[in-house]
């Protein structure tokens, strides 16, 4: 069996049981009938049998357009995903050594993704010996701060993380 598939209901010549509680196509109860006597009224108005409630004693089915069922769903689903929102999160990196320009460079990057609505994580990247000097590292994460308090605001400082410092900014 598939994970995350809904079982779809069963049609027509699919229906095992030999009574079912039969709904018509304006949604009138029709009553217990027999399985035979369900599938020639719904040929009779030329839509499909389908087994709505296969658990109830006796299952329920209704007369209807499968085709048009299964469009109606499609349309919900693709409604629901449509009202999804999605955050995206854009990265700069950054080393502990890096040059004036360079730096200015990236932060300028990164004012253009907040203002595009995404959030921002700034990640510094220690490499060797730089370990050594994390407070080089520090100094350069206030700087990055500094320039972006304008703009954004700390949404998750995260220390320093095996060779990395990082943190998440939100645009204000």
């Amino acid at each position: 069996m598939l994970i995350g598939k809904k079982p779809q209901p069963r049609l027509n010549n699919e229906i095992k049981a030999e009574e079912v509680r039969l709904i018509s196509e304006r949604g009138e109860q029709l009553g217990v009938v027999t399985t035979e006597v369900a599938l020639n009224k719904a040929r009779d108005v030329g839509l499909d049998l389908i087994e709505i409630a296969p658990n109830a004693k006796p299952p329920v089915c209704k007369i209807l357009d499968h085709g048009k069922l299964k469009y109606e769903e499609k349309k919900r689903q693709q409604l629901s995903k449509k009202k999804q929102h999605v955050i995206k999160i854009k990265e700069i990196r950054l080393r502990p050594q890096i040059d004036e320009h360079d730096l200015m460079t990236k932060l300028n990057q990164g004012k253009k993704f907040l203002s595009d609505g995404a959030k921002l994580k700034v990640t510094l990247m220690f490499r060797g010996r730089e370990m050594s000097r994390v407070d080089l590292g520090k100094i350069v994460m206030e700087r990055v701060l500094k320039e972006l308090a304008d703009v954004a605001e700390v949404e998750k400082d995260i220390p320093l993380e095996g060779r990395r410092m990082s943190m998440i900014l939100n645009a204000k």
